[in-house]
């Protein structure tokens, strides 16, 4: 979709919206609206386009995991992640970097190659906490798709979504596009990886019916806990997510320094803020986050970016004549003359 296009849309869709909502009856007010819409940028300015530079890749290849194949040459950040999170290290880790970076992938494929690994062990060895069922939900379709599609974590590795009330339709079983929502099913054989929200998983502390769903897991069963969007818990929710991560460390007595924990974000400030963002961190996990815990995304710099633009031979000072549009009588020979002067040839005849 072109963004001017989609800008005048919404810009045509508000201006409809306010025109049709509000009709000044004062005496002299009547055109108002229309004058004040009418003129340009009163209300609306841009649209605005952002380019950010590529993502720097990493120098160490595709194999990372046995289990889980990465199909992408992973960038920097997530090399790093990858790292940390996987065996022998397992280090609590705090990724902040931009939108379209790859965050899922920094823990999931190390949590899912995890899992593969520890296949025999019964229990839930992951818990990933998203702000929003939507979230949880969006995260869950992209997970059953990785599962399903790899014929080792097929069968092998279980995933269940527990959020909210129940389905109308709840799945007993996996599916490409879909985990297992069937509480009962939940309690009954606890998956490897379990995706909730911090309300839901107090339920599953608190209420008996659900108890069932910690019978397979003993004090070292659970590695990871995954918090995404970790800035939306502030304030009283964070303390109450904080509260909540203790109770559950307590329910199943899990050692110190065992867990590990994550968590994502794409707006937790710059490098300016590492101290208090990992201090935060600390906090909220009950467990130690190194300085080196913080992992911020890297781009190319242009002059890398454009290493290999290639342009022979570049002007010398002596053309700064020819670069300039006012000595020359028609467009057609400016365009000669740019062409020539910077690919040392005649325009290819179209």
């Amino acid at each position: 979709m072109l963004p001017s296009l989609l800008a005048n849309e919404i810009q045509n869709s508000i201006t409809e919206f306010i025109t049709s909502e509000f009709h000044p009856a004062t005496s002299g007010f009547e055109d108002l609206l229309k004058d004040f819409l009418g003129k340009q940028e009163s209300l609306f300015h841009g649209p605005y386009l952002s380019m950010g530079l590529p993502f720097s890749q990493g120098t160490e290849g595709k194999e990372y995991f046995d289990a889980v194949p990465l199909s992408f040459p992973p960038y920097q950040h997530q090399e790093l992640a990858f790292k940390r999170l996987r065996a022998p290290n397992y280090q609590s880790t705090l990724i902040a970097t931009g939108t379209g970076s790859g965050k899922t992938e920094c823990y999931m494929i190390p949590l899912l190659d995890y899992c593969y690994q520890n296949r025999q062990k019964r229990g839930i060895k992951a818990i990933l906490i998203y702000p929003m069922n939507a979230l949880a939900t969006d995260q869950g379709k992209r997970l059953a798709s990785l599962i399903w599609h790899n014929p080792k974590l097929k069968n092998n590795v279980t995933a269940g979504l527990f959020v909210g009330d129940s389905e109308r339709e709840s799945k007993a079983i996996m599916g490409e596009e879909h985990l297992i929502t069937q509480k009962t099913q939940l309690c009954q054989n606890p998956p490897d990886i379990l995706l909730t929200n911090y309300k839901m998983l107090d339920y599953l502390l608190l209420r008996p019916c659900y108890q069932n769903i910690w019978a397979r897991n003993t004090s070292i069963t659970l590695r990871y806990l995954v918090v995404d969007e970790i800035h939306t818990f502030d304030g009283p929710q964070g303390t109450d997510l904080a509260c909540l991560i203790r109770r559950l460390k307590a329910r199943l007595v899990t050692p110190e320094r065992h867990l590990v924990c994550v968590g994502t974000s794409a707006t937790l400030g710059g490098k300016e803020a590492k101290t208090e963002m990992l201090a935060y961190a600390q906090l909220l996990f009950d467990e130690p986050f190194s300085e080196t815990a913080l992992i911020s995304e890297k781009r190319l710099k242009a002059t890398e970016f454009l290493a290999d633009a290639f342009i022979n031979p570049q002007p010398l000072p002596d053309d700064i004549k020819a670069l300039n549009p006012k000595t020359y009588n028609h467009v057609d020979d400016y365009l000669q003359g740019q062409y020539q002067l910077w690919f040392s040839e005649q325009i290819p005849p179209q």
